[in-house]
């Protein structure tokens, strides 16, 4: 029974929920168990650490963009600045991203590190030897040339030690988020240095995350092909370290993303710690050697960005970022989901409105599973008609069980009705189902995008409530009662859908089933609006189909 079948289908939902973590989270498990060893390749290697200066957090932002001085850089998707104290890019603001739907407030990402919120970028040389002076996050840069950043223009920035040796970065800004930093230094004295270039990522305090198995926010990373993620709570217990040759790694929030690519076919080592503070750093592991009178150059990115699907693509390709695009949490399904999102995106184009978008890839899905639903709502229906027969057998047969089930085998095969079919379509369209509840979770494509009338926002729940005639009296409800209106239509589509299967004999069953629809109502209310436009239209549709088959299979049957 169809009933039946959604029950089976939410426990095997818990199921792959517990499974996956029992048998793909692990993985990370295993990272840990290595730390042992890549610790010995970080303390034996010749690559000097990355001291971590503390400071006070005591400021507000606006006061400590106020401190230094800075090179202001401008695009059409970013706005923000350069602090010429140590050269960290700590200021970044999302153009076109609000904080809420309702607020003018735009999304700063990145903040200087005296504050609490502070997260910034550095990078540069480093050495082993403790006598040269290397630049540090209290070094003063100058600026040579042009005082503002822009995709057109380029800055260069210097700073000179007494030892004969020159800095210098030269920092360009893309159309999008895209910085690339070519980093020198010039020996104008005659000894000779090895030194290491590095960057890193750092971030004051946990941001508010959703602490859920569905997303991955923290310090994550593509390393020779293997993907990390590593929560916060993770990395303030015991550090991560590992070797790699290619790869980036960088801190990720649900829609955005701070990334550092390091120069390519070069070895570095990269680690993920805590010390007061969260980093994300690489350094590379074999030295440049600086000879007398000569100069080294590297070049790295840096990646700030809103994770939108053809922004994050469009560099793994054009940057030829190994696995750049699991930036995004695309999920287990990931095979499921990124096609998904496609088909989404592309009705989205062709309708301009990422509602109907979903609307109209509902329909796709259904057809796709046609034939199978019209097999299985056939059994169902000849179950339905077979009913009064069955409920004879079970009161001819009540105190013989194996009789009983004898009876009722033979009367399946005599019909030739297969009782579980109807648990294949529900069992096929659960990774669907999952996986456009994740496109809708972490998708910024639909952040803050509207469908008609009261649904402002796709990505969050439906704001109205039944408790108060949705919006009609004058007076809001608890969070635990926004009940809103698709909801309700969604748990009325299942109750008309679960009268057109056949009803439980037992009458506990058939109690909890009548309940399971007001139970379903209740626990979807919170889920983004557009899966629950997702489940109304498709309980609809079948609803449609199963009418259809089941007045042929009724009309046949009795003939």
């Amino acid at each position: 029974m169809d009933s039946k079948n959604v029950i089976a289908a939410i426990a095997l939902s818990s199921a792959v929920i517990v499974l996956y973590s029992l048998f793909f989270v692990p993985e990370q498990k295993n990272i840990q168990q290595n730390l042992i060893e890549k610790e010995k390749v970080e303390q034996s290697g010749d690559a000097p650490s990355l001291e971590q200066k503390e400071t006070q957090i005591t400021i507000s932002r606006e006061e400590a963009l106020k401190q230094s001085e800075r090179i202001q850089f401008e695009n059409n998707n970013i706005i923000g600045s350069i602090s010429l104290k140590g050269a960290s890019i700590d200021d970044l603001t999302f153009k076109n991203y609000k904080v809420t739907l309702n607020s003018e407030q735009r999304v700063n990402l990145l903040g200087p590190r005296n504050i609490k919120e502070g997260y910034l970028i550095e990078s540069g040389f480093v050495t082993s030897d403790k006598n040269i002076d290397v630049p540090n996050s209290d070094t003063i840069w100058s600026i040579e040339g042009d005082n503002k950043l822009t995709e057109n223009s380029p800055i260069k920035l210097s700073w000179t030690n007494n030892q004969g040796l020159k800095f210098e970065k030269i920092i360009s800004l893309d159309d999008e988020y895209l910085f690339t930093i070519k980093q020198k230094v010039i020996n104008e004295s005659s000894n000779k240095y090895d030194f290491y270039s590095y960057g890193q990522i750092i971030r004051n305090e946990i941001p508010e995350i959703i602490d859920f198995l569905i997303l991955h926010e923290g310090l994550i990373a593509t390393l020779d092909g293997e993907l990390i993620e590593e929560d916060y709570d993770d990395i303030q217990e015991k550090k991560f370290t590992k070797v790699a040759t290619r790869g980036w790694l960088g801190i990720s929030d649900k829609y955005w993303i701070t990334s550092l690519i390091p120069p390519k076919n070069k070895e570095f080592k990269t680690t993920f710690d805590y010390k007061n503070k969260f980093r994300a750093n690489f350094i590379s592991t074999d030295p440049l050697a600086l000879n007398e009178k000569s100069s080294i150059e590297e070049e790295l990115q840096i990646i700030v960005a809103a994770k939108r699907v053809d922004v994050i693509d469009g560099y793994a390709q054009s940057l030829n970022i190994d696995k750049f695009d699991l930036v995004i949490d695309w999920g287990f399904l990931y095979f499921i989901t990124k096609p998904l999102f496609y088909g989404i995106d592309y009705f989205f184009k062709l309708l301009g409105n990422y509602g109907l978008a979903i609307i109209a890839i509902t329909i796709c899905i259904r057809l796709v599973f046609f034939p199978l639903a019209n097999f299985s709502f056939k059994s169902m229906a000849k179950m339905k008609v077979l009913q009064p027969e069955m409920v004879r057998l079970k009161e001819l047969h009540k105190n013989d069980k194996m009789k009983l089930q004898q009876e009722m085998m033979a009367l399946y095969k005599k019909e030739k009705v297969n009782p579980m079919s109807g648990c294949l379509p529900i069992l096929v369209q659960i990774p669907v189902f999952f996986a456009l509840y994740k496109v809708l979770f972490v998708t910024i494509e639909m952040r803050q995008m509207p469908f008609y009338g009261w649904i402002a926002d796709l990505s969050e729940r439906d704001p109205t409530s039944i408790f108060n005639l949705f919006g009609f009296l004058p007076y809001d409800v608890p969070s635990f009662l926004v009940i809103g209106a698709w909801p309700v239509a969604m748990g009325v589509s299942m109750w008309v859908q679960q009268k057109l299967n056949p009803a439980p004999t037992d009458p506990m069953q058939a109690k909890i089933f009548a309940f399971f629809p007001l139970f379903l109502t209740v626990i979807l209310a919170p889920f983004p609006s557009g899966l629950v436009i997702y489940w109304t239209v498709n309980n609809i549709l079948t609803m449609a189909q199963q009418v259809f088959i089941m007045r042929r299979t009724t009309v046949k049957t009795t003939t």
